[in-house]
């Protein structure tokens, strides 16, 4: 059995996002304003304009800040409250895999988080070279992450993530810079993945698979629904607001 493809296969039912009147608030600014959403699917896109609160409603699905008011569970937990359930039910890419990587070969980044679980460090080897095998990516494993390009930095990061077995993977514009092969290249590997997918993009073209669309701006839900009927309405707004000049609006 391919574990990368399978390894959700017994816990489809049990994922649930449950956001209800969630607001946050950074340095005394409401970044995030009343959110309330509820959905099951297997693939999420949030998509809205730059400083629109896409990579803080990541942080805090993931549990890496605490909401200032509301109610925010995943798979029935406080990832924030509950950071060692948290672990285990939730990975996430960084748009900068430079921000993630924090051991010099990719054996040590890979074993990290299966450390982290409790695994003895004889285990956590072990299925670290078996997440390298699946992905064939053996010849790697004493490779210099720091000699890697930016598009195999996130292949590593993808990978370490993936051996923990989370339910859910949330992708912070994981896209970000990197060329057209590249991007296809991990979108290929993304689509193996069984589990969920929750991915914060500003671009739609990373998201036309992605079953239910969250719109956000200015930390607002402005939109969520099917893709199909959302989509068309962010691109509609997106163009219409192409053809002003906001961009030379200052502001004080």
């Amino acid at each position: 059995m391919n574990r990368f493809k399978d390894l959700t296969a017994t816990t489809e039912q049990s994922f649930c996002l449950d956001l209800q009147d969630v607001c946050l608030d950074i340095e005394g600014k409401r970044v995030l304003h009343n959110l309330s959403v509820q959905t099951s699917t297997k693939r999420l896109g949030v998509i809205g304009r730059n400083g629109s609160g896409k990579s803080t409603f990541s942080r805090a699905i993931s549990g890496l800040i605490e909401i200032s008011s509301g109610q925010l569970h995943v798979s029935g937990i406080n990832p924030f409250n509950d950071r060692a359930s948290a672990v285990q039910e939730i990975g996430i890419l960084f748009q900068n895999p430079d921000h993630q990587i924090i051991f010099p070969t990719v054996i040590e980044e890979v074993e990290f988080g299966l450390r982290q679980l409790g695994l003895a460090k004889a285990v956590a080897r072990a299925k670290a070279l078996t997440t390298l095998a699946e992905f064939t990516k053996t010849h790697w494993e004493n490779i210099h992450t720091s000699a890697l390009s930016q598009g195999q930095k996130h292949l590593v990061c993808l990978m370490a993530v993936v051996a923990m077995e989370p339910k859910l993977i949330i992708l912070d514009e994981p896209f970000a810079g990197l060329d057209i092969p590249t991007k296809r290249q991990l979108q290929r590997y993304l689509a193996k993945f069984n589990g969920r997918l929750i991915h914060i993009s500003h671009d739609p073209v990373d998201l036309q698979n992605y079953e239910q669309l969250l719109w956000l701006e200015e930390g607002e839900i402005v939109a969520f629904g099917h893709s199909d009927k959302v989509l068309p309405e962010y691109l509609i707004e997106m163009h219409k607001q192409g053809d002003t000049d906001d961009i030379s609006d200052i502001s004080y």
